[in-house]
């Protein structure tokens, strides 16, 4: 295989990402009955969050909490409360993405794997425990502990001083989001393969090296190699 490592981003990438699924459950369990309206609200104020987040302007504790404030008020609890009941509830409906576990198994042994995720620490560790893939990832890089989120290349860096600086042409980044993902394993120096489950045409200014619409696509693809 022409790679030494595979860096994986984990939501939409290993895991099922269903936001709304994850805060109806988390909502029942307050005796709310949280709509498709309401989650177009709460939309409106997570997605700027998220930019953000991700452009470096917040931390991911206050994207935590900002996000949930207006249903904090309304149910007389803290957002930070609301915040951990929401990571529950995604940890508790957390399913792998077809062909996850397949290309995990096929690769294991074959090639050092990591993750490289802007998700939260309280989720990410009991998803790949639940999944049964935590012993096939090391390092597990998470931007709410290196204080940085993708596409800035300090947390590539940070991965890579995890993995004993191995050449990066060696190194291959997944993810599904061209921005993060790709354009952030581009800047580290990384090959780079897009995951592109909706056929979207490819952002301008963004190349990946190689583009896959599945994971069984993205296993094909590297042992054929």
């Amino acid at each position: 295989m022409k790679y030494q490592w595979i860096l994986f981003d984990a939501d939409e990438t290993l895991f099922h990402f269903d936001a709304f699924k994850g805060l109806q459950l988390m909502f029942s369990r307050f005796g709310v009955d949280f709509t498709l309206a309401d989650f177009e609200e709460y939309q409106t104020v997570n997605l700027p969050l998220w930019v953000d987040y991700q452009d470096g302007k917040i931390s991911a504790r206050h994207l935590q909490v900002t996000r949930f404030e207006r249903w904090a008020e309304k149910l007389s609890v803290t957002a930070e409360h609301l915040n951990s009941a929401f990571l529950k509830a995604m940890a508790d409906i957390c399913t792998l993405l077809p062909g996850a576990a397949e290309l995990v198994d096929a690769l294991y042994g074959k090639v050092k794997m990591g993750i490289i995720t802007n998700g939260f620490t309280d989720l990410q560790t009991v998803r790949l425990e639940r999944t049964g893939l935590l012993h096939a990832f090391s390092p597990v890089v998470i931007s709410e502990e290196v204080g940085v989120a993708k596409p800035d290349v300090a947390i590539f860096e940070h991965a890579l001083s995890q993995m004993a600086h191995p050449p990066r042409e060696h190194v291959l980044m997944v993810g599904d989001n061209p921005h993060s993902d790709i354009q952030g394993g581009l800047n580290a120096g990384f090959d780079t393969c897009w995951l592109n489950r909706a056929s979207q045409p490819a952002p301008e200014g963004i190349t990946p090296h190689y583009q896959v619409a599945s994971l069984t696509e993205l296993q094909h693809l590297l042992l054929k190699g």
